[in-house]
């Protein structure tokens, strides 16, 4: 069976992939007509419009023989021997002369995806582990750009004449109106941008050993990554519920992953060394929930002491 490769939205080789999950693109519309393919055979990066035949079934195999015989033709150089016959001398074989050796496409080891071997699933605490990583990293963010907002605020202050000043009303309703829609928008660009990213995982995912991939084990595009971010909102809207979906589905996912078609993996998975995953827990992603843990525990103790104790007094 030929692989192919086809060249995603950042010019990032994906491959190799059978012909039947390249078709399969093609119809849920991830890759499209100007898309750029390759496979063993082709001289150059070719549209996938110009290929579709070749997705067919029964049809890659004739076109695959066709495609080689006609390189193979083309590369073939006329010779004349010392008595003046001509005879056809075969082609270079070296990897970098043969027709047939990959173009030279950017190609990052982390984008490579290998069908066939085990894929571990990312469990409900893993996920839970990288979520608090990433709040974290996004509440400092946030405030730090609060704190800017409010220095704004309090220099607009002293040039309106004041906290009195009828028109420093305004002004501060427009510089809290962006701190609070700054939230949303940090963290959309964040998650979008790491996710769709050659990482397909934000700094939490990272840390625990996870990622985010399409239904066949690529990365997903920016668009897509957008989409995902924003089937959150049903997570919501079902009163969190749908985040403990991954507990009980067959594959981990969540409400939003459902929605979005997409599945949370060990770091590991759909490449050349699937042996590496790890299906525990890990250490970063324990020693994170052990904080969290002591931190909720504490904060509880805290307020049921405070409880007694005004109870008492």
């Amino acid at each position: 069976m030929t692989d192919w490769y086809y060249a995603d939205a950042d010019n990032a080789r994906q491959g190799p992939l059978p012909p039947e999950t390249l078709r399969d693109l093609y119809q849920r519309g991830e890759v499209h007509g100007a898309t750029l393919v390759w496979h063993d055979g082709l001289d150059a990066w070719t549209p996938l419009r110009d290929c579709l035949q070749s997705l067919t079934p029964g049809a890659a195999a004739h076109d695959d023989a066709t495609t080689r015989a006609t390189a193979a033709a083309s590369s073939a150089q006329t010779l004349t021997d010392a008595d003046g016959r001509q005879h056809i001398a075969a082609p270079d074989a070296s990897p970098d002369a043969s027709p047939y050796a990959p173009p030279a496409a950017p190609l990052e080891q982390s984008t490579r995806v290998v069908h066939g071997g085990e894929v571990v699933d990312a469990g409900f605490l893993k996920r839970v582990a990288a979520l608090c990583i990433d709040n974290l990293l996004l509440t400092v963010v946030y405030y730090a750009l609060m704190l800017v907002l409010l220095l704004l605020g309090g220099m607009g202050s002293v040039l309106a004449g004041g906290m009195d000043s009828a028109s420093y009303g305004p002004t501060f309703a427009i510089l809290m109106g962006l701190g609070y829609l700054s939230w949303p928008l940090l963290s959309g660009l964040y998650y979008v941008l790491m996710e769709s990213s050659a990482h397909q995982a934000s700094l939490g995912k990272m840390a625990v050993g996870i990622k985010v991939t399409a239904l066949d084990g690529t990365r997903i595009r920016r668009g897509h990554a957008l989409g995902r971010w924003v089937s959150h909102v049903l997570n919501y809207l079902t009163l969190y519920i749908g985040y403990l979906l991954p507990l009980f589905t067959r594959r981990k996912q969540g409400l939003h992953d459902l929605v979005a078609r997409t599945y949370v993996v060990d770091r590991w998975a759909y490449t050349d060394t699937p042996e590496r995953q790890q299906p525990r827990l890990g250490t970063a992603a324990t020693v994170v929930l052990v904080i969290v843990g002591v931190g909720v525990v504490g904060g509880a103790g805290l307020i049921a002491m405070a409880g007694l104790a005004s109870a008492f007094l």
